[in-house]
């Protein structure tokens, strides 16, 4: 099935590499689609040196944040859960209780701070171990395009 808004995955990227440009310049580690423990997919997972855990969920239009009934299953997997928007985007649609951020193609900035909740001892442990073999895996294949 095409997209019906052929925008998004381009507005999706803008917002991506903002993100990732914001959670560097705050000291967090930044991975893109990681895919979690109870098999959903989060959009952008950093982790800092104290091994504090953030998910950040990108939203690109209207459609995309109404279409969206699973951003809940990420809370249990991070200490901070934010989502993110281009400067663009309807705000007052997103929930408060939330964290909030605004970012386009050149960095973003925190609008809302995420409410502080901390993750079990051990899917933070797992989480952080699944991160590093992920990031390294996907290192190893841009010096090698051969490997699986």
């Amino acid at each position: 099935m095409t997209d019906p808004d052929p925008e998004r995955p381009a507005a999706a990227a803008r917002i991506a590499r903002g993100v990732v440009r914001l959670m560097e310049g705050l000291g967090y580690a930044a991975l893109a689609e990681y895919t979690l423990g109870n098999g959903r997919r989060a959009d952008i997972l950093a982790i800092d040196g104290a091994g504090q855990v953030v998910i950040v969920e990108i939203k690109s239009s209207r459609a995309d944040f109404a279409a969206d009934r699973k951003w809940r299953d990420y809370l249990e997997y991070c200490d901070r859960f934010y989502f993110a928007v281009e400067p663009t985007f309807p705000q007052e649609l997103l929930p408060g209780e939330v964290g909030l951020i605004v970012a386009d193609a050149h960095g973003g900035s925190v609008l809302r701070e995420s409410a502080t909740a901390s993750i079990n001892g051990n899917r933070r442990r797992s989480l952080i171990l699944g991160v590093a073999l992920t990031a390294s895996r996907r290192l190893a294949r841009i010096f090698d395009g051969e490997l699986p």
